[in-house]
């Protein structure tokens, strides 16, 4: 057995395509942590 087998599979960040922190099976919007700071960051400026 190799570690991909065992290892979970996340979603890809629908910004970047980088790994997220979400399991491929969550439904909505993956963000990976960086992009996630940054868009917590702009909206936080928009009000």
């Amino acid at each position: 057995m190799s570690d991909e087998e065992t290892a979970p599979v996340y979603a890809e960040c629908v910004l970047c395509r980088e790994p997220t922190e979400y399991p491929e099976s969550y439904k909505g919007i993956t963000l990976c942590p960086v992009c996630e700071w940054q868009e917590a960051q702009r909206t936080a400026c928009s009000g």
